[in-house]
């Protein structure tokens, strides 16, 4: 397992629009214009740091959904380097880990590209006006440190943006498995 580590798109981007399907329903940035605030969150379903979390994300995003907040998990993998990633099995994880959000698929990967998302999980926050307050990591928390699974960064942030205070500026990456890209479709910030 190689670590990649989030590229940090600069605070204070507007949230990129995309418009993205699930299950038959599409998905778009406009869906959230009511959130006081908005989480967008590239996900996988093979992804060892992501089955390491998902568990504790599920149960924040419950949480935070209480209080306004919108989460939108996006998979932006090669389906054909990474079967497990396809789209009906996307519905399947998502079924059995009870996602209460939408778990979309990003085909072309240019949603992936206009977020700066390196790798899974890859957690962006953004206010009420969709500006970026923070990018990230959930938490310390990686298969085999023994830290536990808390959420604390992402809450944090969150909890800054529902109280209308500042988010720190002092973020750390997140860590995952790098997006599987299809050939010759690589970003150029790597």
């Amino acid at each position: 397992m190689v670590a990649t580590a989030s590229r940090m798109l600069p605070l204070g981007t507007k949230a990129p629009a995309f418009t993205l399907r699930e299950e038959g329903r599409i998905v778009s940035l406009n869906d959230s214009a009511d959130a006081r605030a908005l989480v967008v969150v590239f996900l996988c379903n093979h992804c060892p740091f992501v089955k390491h979390i998902i568990g504790g994300l599920v149960d924040l995003v419950k949480e935070y959904q209480k209080k306004g907040v919108t989460f939108v998990g996006i998979n932006s993998n090669d389906v054909e380097s990474r079967p497990e990633d396809r789209p009906d099995r996307m519905a399947e994880f998502a079924r059995e880990k009870g996602f209460t959000f939408p778990y979309l698929f990003d085909p072309t990967q240019g949603v992936a590209k206009s977020y700066r998302a390196a790798c899974t999980p890859d957690f962006f926050v953004f206010d009420g006006n969709r500006k970026l307050v923070y990018r990230g990591q959930m938490d310390d928390s990686r298969p085999g440190n023994n830290a536990p699974v808390t959420g604390a960064d992402l809450r944090a942030a969150l909890d800054a943006v529902l109280a209308g205070k500042p988010v720190s500026d002092e973020q750390k990456p997140s860590t995952g498995c790098s997006i599987k890209w299809k050939a010759g479709n690589e970003p150029d910030y790597f």
